[in-house]
């Protein structure tokens, strides 16, 4: 057993160093593209330059004459092989087949039709550019006003129209009676733009077919190797224990690589039928414009507060540009149900209305992207509060404070039937707020003001739902329902531990939060326990990792496991003390007799004894120190508050952010610095959301930010550092009382910024209802309302 002096304390809320970093530092790790195979051919696709067109012919001869290419796959050689159909079991769902490749008809630029296997990347790539498909144009429908004006084309030509769900709330009486009786009612469009996830590695995969075992392999740069297996059995046809699928190193995924790819089910088709490794890597040109998107929304709401600034009613139409085709297996409405279900967020609210639509356009299909729509609709609420606050004459914080739900409330049900369990709404706000020294803002920005200055500060407060478990899931109705996970912890005769699970890191640090969960049931160290994911024939099911689900979940499966094990090797250590099991515990590598600390066994003996020394138990006490446990939890609301000082520059437009600070819930933390890290990484993304990235088509549907020189990522000149301050209520239905903490840090951030521009700009009455907000777009604000001002004057 190693030795780190660390003696009698829980694991749990020390910030362990990631056991992850020391390999990916050092150029060890192992990801997709670093993986080598005897004879491996190369994969490259021909894709769609149109957003919308007729595949009138497509001639493989020329790329067959390209100097290491050696085979070509059109949609002719896939006649047998059904496209991806996910399913939602709802009346208001419209389901669609998305093709693995396209034979008849391209509904996005990107879009494969033909894929192109060669003897290395670059005759590869030459192949897919001799591949010739003459199309017949057809008009892109673009926007969310095109797909649902009257007489839109369809995207998909067996639609009568282009929404593909289509919620509505019950109808509630009420809510017209709240807004009839409203002091303030205030009305508002807010638009998001759609965004990319960009993670630093691209998609990629390797499907190997096995011979000897009739099995096929697919390594997959994925965060649910079990879903990618269930999908495959689907087109390939053939039973899951023939199909092993390896996650191995991840570089990112933010919800991209949640769901299946058709690359990946082609490459593996392409494996299979040449029986031959194939190999296929995405650029970043493709991995922005043919992976998935995210977050193009708009939402018309209408809010009624009383005088006091209480929020009396919300309703709200919600739009989702979801893209040419459903994700699988989660579908097209994941966006739009989510929205609906969970709008009100940390607000009491009894009145509540909306309808909430995916709307199917020519454009790269939609994917759970880090956050799902919880960002957009914060954004929203958020702004709603800033807009009544004003009207009202109340401040940013108190007509919050008003309107949380405090303490007292909890379990509180929203008017969707979401129950919230205990968080530190009000709390998280004012440790904001003060931090901040919000109450002396006012005399500081008005101090800025004339000097010519432009500085505001904006507040953001959220929920975010993690864990959701099968009840959850099994809301949304769809084919396919997530939820319960897996762990299975063995020791093996020298006292280490192996614990494996079905998340599925790609970057969290899971192996180093689940063995500090495991260590301090089995009261050894993290360093004695390795942590095993990603491998469909190695670990148990699970769902993979996304979210915010797996310290919840996994965390929990993991330690039950791990109790349930070091029960076991109480049983065992019992015969060699002589001793109750019930009077032993285990502490520092230890099994002792409670209350006699002299007499005791080192970890390591029992386990020794257990495999190799038979002959020193009971029949039947020998030969195994494992367990396996699943945990199925409700779900659990984290929450936090960010509060954003901002300065803008008028002449140029340019937003810099002066201070940016996080008072976050996340239950017990159980490794802080992991934590933050998260923190800090979601805030990052939501900085890019509110000022700097987004996809723009043209009205062909062709797109035009489709490089990094275009789409811009922010880089860490641009971010500023973030505070964080730890507030804990730890939750009572986790095994660990953890709540999940991976998109938090997207929610709030772009709701803060725009805030807080909002509030720098508020004296010139500039509304902030869309985002990202561009230095165009502000300049134009305000020379707009200087020359409003200077008309009047």
């Amino acid at each position: 057993m190693s030795d780190s002096g660390f003696s009698g304390k829980s694991w749990v809320g020390r910030s362990v160093p990631r056991v992850e970093d020391a390999r990916h530092l050092t150029g060890r790790g192992m990801f997709v593209d670093d993986i080598e195979r005897p004879r491996m051919l190369y994969a490259a696709f021909a894709r769609s330059p149109f957003g919308a067109a007729r595949v009138e012919k497509i001639s493989v001869e020329d790329a067959l004459e390209v100097p290491g290419v050696e085979r070509v796959i059109t949609r002719s050689d896939l006649e047998d092989v059904p496209g991806l159909r996910p399913v939602l079991h709802r009346p208001e769902f419209v389901g669609v087949d998305m093709p693995l490749l396209s034979g008849e008809r391209v509904r996005h630029t990107g879009e494969p039709v033909a894929l192109v296997l060669a003897d290395s990347p670059h005759a590869a790539e030459d192949g897919a550019d001799a591949v010739a498909v003459e199309y017949e144009r057809q008009e892109a429908v673009v926007s969310l006003d095109a797909a649902l004006a009257e007489d839109a084309r369809t995207v998909h030509e067996d639609m009568q129209d282009n929404v593909m769900v289509d919620v509505r709330s019950p109808d509630d009486s009420g809510v017209d009676e709240a807004f009839e009786r409203a002091a303030v009612v205030v009305e508002a469009t807010f638009e998001t733009g759609r965004l990319a996830a960009v993670p630093m590695e691209g998609r990629a995969c390797l499907a190997e077919w096995d011979g000897r075992e009739d099995k096929l392999v697919l390594h997959t740069s994925t965060q649910v190797p079990h879903i990618v297996r269930t999908a495959l059995e689907e087109v390939l046809e053939i039973p899951q224990q023939r199909i092993r699928v390896i996650a191995p190193d991840v570089g990112g995924g933010f919800g991209q690589k949640c769901v299946v790819s058709r690359e990946e089910l082609l490459v593996a088709i392409a494996a299979q039928r040449l029986e031959r490794p194939v190999k296929w890597t995405e650029d970043r040109q493709e991995n922005l414009t043919a992976s998935f998107h995210g977050h193009e929304q708009r939402y018309e709401t209408s809010a009624a507060f009383d005088e006091r600034g209480k929020l009396l009613a919300l309703e709200a139409d919600i739009l989702c540009d979801v893209g040419a085709y459903s994700c699988y297996p989660f579908t097209c409405g994941v966006e739009p149900l989510m929205a609906a279900t969970e709008m009100p967020g940390p607000y009491r609210l009894e009145r509540y209305r909306s309808r909430a639509r995916a709307v199917a356009t020519n454009k790269v299909p939609m994917a759970p992207y880090r956050g799902v729509s919880r960002p957009q609709f914060t954004f929203a609420m958020e702004r709603l509060m800033q807009k009544a606050a004003k009207r009202l004459g109340i401040d940013a914080v108190e007509i919050r404070r008003r309107n949380l739900i405090s303490a007292e409330e909890f379990p509180y049900e929203s008017p969707t039937g979401v129950v919230y369990d205990p968080g530190s709404y009000i709390e998280s706000l004012e440790e904001c707020a003060g931090a901040l020294d919000f109450p002396a803002w006012k005399e500081r920005q008005e101090g800025a003001r004339r000097e010519g200055r432009l500085i505001g500060l904006g507040f953001s407060c959220f929920a975010e739902r993690t864990g959701y478990g099968t009840r959850t899931f099994a809301l949304r109705k769809m084919g396919i329902t997530p939820g319960l996970d897996n762990a299975h912890v063995r020791m093996d005769p020298s006292g280490n531990v192996a614990v494996a699970v079905g998340t599925c890191g790609h970057g969290q640090g899971h192996q180093t939060t689940l063995a500090q969960i495991a260590a301090d049931e089995l009261g050894i160290e993290p360093s004695d326990i390795v942590v095993r994911q990603g491998d469909t024939e190695t670990t148990p099911y699970g769902w993979g990792t996304f979210a915010s689900r797996s310290l919840v979940i996994g965390g929990g499966a993991t330690k039950k496991a791990a109790a349930l094990l070091a029960e076991r090797i109480k049983e065992v250590a019992s015969h060699l003390l002589e001793a109750a099991p019930g009077d032993l515990e285990i502490e520092d590598g230890r099994v002792s007799v409670s209350g006699s600390p002299d007499r005791y066994v080192e970890v390591p003996a029992v386990a020794r004894a257990a495999y190799l020394e038979a002959q020193r138990l009971p029949e039947g006490e020998a030969g195994s120190l494992e367990a396996s446990a699943g945990f199925d939890p409700p779900g659990t609301f984290s929450n936090a508050t960010h509060g954003a000082m901002v300065e803008i520059d008028p002449e140029t437009g340019d937003v810099r952010i002066e201070r940016y600070l996080v008072a976050e819930d996340c239950g017990v933390m159980v490794n802080p610095m992991i934590v933050e890290g998260q923190v800090r990484g979601g805030v990052a993304q939501g900085i890019a959301a509110a000022l700097y990235e987004q996809l723009i088509y043209d009205d062909e549907g062709q797109l035009v930010t489709s490089t990094l020189m275009d789409y811009l990522v922010p880089t860490a000149m641009e971010i500023p550092p973030v505070e964080i301050l730890h507030l804990e209520t730890p939750c009572e239905y986790t095994e660990t009382g953890a709540k999940g903490v991976g998109e938090g840090g997207t929610m709030g951030a772009p709701a803060a910024i725009a805030s807080a521009v909002a509030d720098a700009l508020s004296h010139l009455d500039v509304e902030i209802d869309r985002l990202p907000i561009t230095p165009d777009l502000l300049r134009a604000a305000i020379r707009d309302s200087r020359a409003r001002e200077g008309n009047l004057s």
